[in-house]
């Protein structure tokens, strides 16, 4: 089943439990599916809507970091909530020690030495770790590690 019909069936389901904050979740994510079909000018791929679903999650991440600091706790479980339900359509996020893996990886084959290798190392990284990590964590352990290596 494509990432599509999925979030097409599960729209159905949450419609007959009532579930109010998975249809809204969902019916977010499938306007922007076809909004960025529009502005692509073709079908998306599974992989283009974990893209787009990836997105969803980082606006959901920022919003929730803005509204800690504003001590809106309301808002916070809300987009807490709508996170978890985007993070069902996402692969497995990898773990700290995984990235920190992949992370040292690629610092060995690129032969990275310094924090001025920093771009290069995020370029081969990405592709990697992409929709699986969170860029921010990402760039902190390339930050840390490559930090580490200099000294």
């Amino acid at each position: 089943m494509s990432l599509r019909e999925r979030l097409s069936e599960d729209l159905k389901s949450a419609m007959k439990t009532g579930d109010t904050l998975k249809i809204s979740v969902i019916r977010l994510v499938l306007s922007e599916v076809r909004n960025t079909e529009i502005a692509k000018g073709h079908t998306l791929t599974d992989e283009e809507i974990q893209d787009v679903l990836a997105r969803q999650s980082k606006q959901r991440r920022e919003s929730i970091e803005q509204f800690q600091k504003a001590g809106r706790a309301d808002l916070v479980d809300k987009e807490s909530a709508e996170l978890r339900i985007l993070a069902d359509y996402l692969p497995q996020q990898l773990s700290e020690a995984e990235i920190a893996g992949i992370v040292q990886e690629v610092i060995s084959e690129l032969q990275a030495t310094s924090k001025a290798d920093k771009g290069r190392v995020m370029a081969a990284l990405m592709p990697r770790t992409r929709g699986r990590a969170d860029g921010k964590l990402v760039s902190a352990i390339v930050d840390r590690m490559l930090e580490s290596n200099s000294e």
